[in-house]
């Protein structure tokens, strides 16, 4: 008769679990989910925003102008935003900036336009005081553009939410189609109960699991890592493992990954996964929906009407001049 191992007592913290990419809080205006469900609808822009030297209205010298764009594309880039600082091309969306003298202070204003020069949003930058924007130098117009990227940022999230309204074939109106592959590197039967696993917690979510890659939104691989680890506190040997759900999009760029991390008593996995599996995998499937959800944007809130005009939201460290 064969002894099977009892179940062991291993729980997989939330402080073990390493939410990476998907679950930053970073805007995607110009993703694509798929030739069957478009993240945006009609007049979708390309993979760049450009940046154009702002014209005279813009209150600065023609050098200090050419510093404005380069440094707020540079920011923008920072927000995962592809912008770059060139002249509007013919197709692409663009960033138009300007600045406004109201009592004493300089506005920076922002203006998102489409590629039929229409203006999609504006957004206003922390108001500046008018001398620190005349003799501003490089380190001055990094504070302004690192300013104005985190707005820019969220009036494209916004955009981005308000054209997956309008589609209905968006994941704001549907569920997520997800083609798991399986469990790879595990030892004992850990690929395949974590795979079951990971497929019955998956059944709760919104989300949902299809037998194939075809017409899938996003595809989930897992792998499984065992390295020596510590002695332990009674100097039984240990191992450290680490297991990784990947999940990319429909094109293949990685929409996020969880990673969980854990020391376990060396070979205690050679067999039997038993209640390991599930509490891994419960985990997992929640932290793959999470990263679904921030990628796709779908929870993200629409922006108001095209070409209205809000005050900018309160940032901390607003743009200030160095002393001397």
């Amino acid at each position: 008769m064969k002894r099977r191992q009892q179940p062991l007592r291993l729980a997989f913290s939330c402080s073990a679990l390493l939410l990476l990419g998907g679950c930053l809080d970073v805007p995607h205006p110009f993703a694509h989910s798929g030739k069957n469900g478009p993240g945006l609808a009609a007049n979708a822009p390309p993979a760049r925003l450009d940046v154009p030297t702002p014209p005279p209205n813009a209150l600065l010298s023609d050098a200090n102008a050419s510093l404005w764009a380069k440094d707020v594309a540079q920011a923008l880039l920072q927000q995962t935003i592809p912008a770059i600082a060139q002249p509007t091309r013919k197709g692409d969306w663009w960033l138009n900036m300007k600045a406004e003298l109201r009592n004493g202070q300089i506005v920076p204003i922002y203006t998102v336009m489409t590629p039929k020069n229409t203006v999609r949003a504006t957004q206003e930058g922390q108001p500046v005081p008018v001398e620190q924007w005349s003799a501003g130098d490089g380190s001055f117009f990094t504070l302004v553009a690192q300013d104005a990227a985190s707005r820019i940022a969220a009036v494209l999230t916004g955009i981005q939410a308000d054209d997956m309204d309008k589609d209905p074939h968006s994941l704001k109106h549907r569920a997520a189609r997800v083609y798991f592959t399986g469990v790879t590197g595990a030892p004992g039967d850990g690929n395949t109960s974590l795979a079951q696993a990971f497929v019955a917690s998956f059944w709760d979510s919104e989300d949902t699991i299809q037998n194939s890659a075809r017409n899938a939104d996003f595809i989930v691989n897992t792998t499984v890592k065992l390295s020596p680890g510590p002695a332990g506190t009674t100097g039984h040997p240990q191992e450290h493992i680490e297991i990784v759900w990947h999940v990319v999009d429909a094109n293949g760029k990685e929409a996020g990954a969880a990673t969980q991390l854990h020391d376990i008593d060396a070979h205690s996995l050679d067999q039997y996964w038993g209640d390991v599996a599930v509490a891994a995998a419960q985990e997992a499937a929640a932290a793959t929906k999470q990263i679904i959800d921030r990628y796709s944007g779908r929870d993200n809130a629409p922006l108001a009407a095209p070409g209205t005009s809000k005050p900018a939201p309160a940032i901390p460290s607003p743009p200030s001049a160095p002393a001397g």
